[in-house]
């Protein structure tokens, strides 16, 4: 896993959302910041909690001219049943074959409870218009992710 850190150029991506609709990385750019936070599959209780915490932050976020996108390696069906049990209110975007958690540097080798196995490391990247990231975010609880990233844009206003 080679991760991206801060002041690399992100990778642009084209992924299905949770309509089926392709989205790109600088498509979004040109509206916002983006905060693209990777998580391991929608539905489960830990991706629940952060994705309903960035839901209720929305505004926030907003306030910072700053919109989130999910990425995981679900399918748009399962993204859409997700978006839609837990009322979420931003991008979810499919990468099934994990190209962009590979550029990103976030695929790779993970361990529960005995098991080894490859897939998402939740890791959350700031990304600026110009593309570059600027912040990584690697060291949170989910219940928390949102309010770490608030301070840190906190910090930086």
């Amino acid at each position: 896993m080679n991760r991206l850190t801060a002041g690399q150029q992100a990778p642009d991506f084209s992924l299905p959302d949770q309509t089926g609709q392709m989205v790109q990385l600088s498509t979004l750019l040109k509206q916002s910041r983006v905060l693209v936070y990777f998580y391991p599959k929608a539905m489960t209780p830990g991706c629940t909690v952060q994705a309903c915490g960035l839901r209720d932050s929305k505004t926030q976020l907003a306030q910072y001219k700053v919109q989130a996108v999910g990425i995981s390696i679900d399918a748009p069906a399962r993204l859409a049943k997700f978006e839609q049990k837990e009322q979420l209110n931003f991008t979810l975007l499919g990468d099934e074959d994990h190209k962009a958690a590979e550029a990103f540097g976030v695929w790779g080798e993970k361990k529960f409870m005995g098991k080894i196995y490859d897939g998402i490391h939740r890791i959350s990247f700031l990304i600026e218009q110009d593309g570059k990231v600027s912040q990584v975010f690697d060291n949170f609880k989910t219940s928390n992710h949102h309010d770490v990233v608030l301070a840190y844009l906190n910090s930086q206003a």
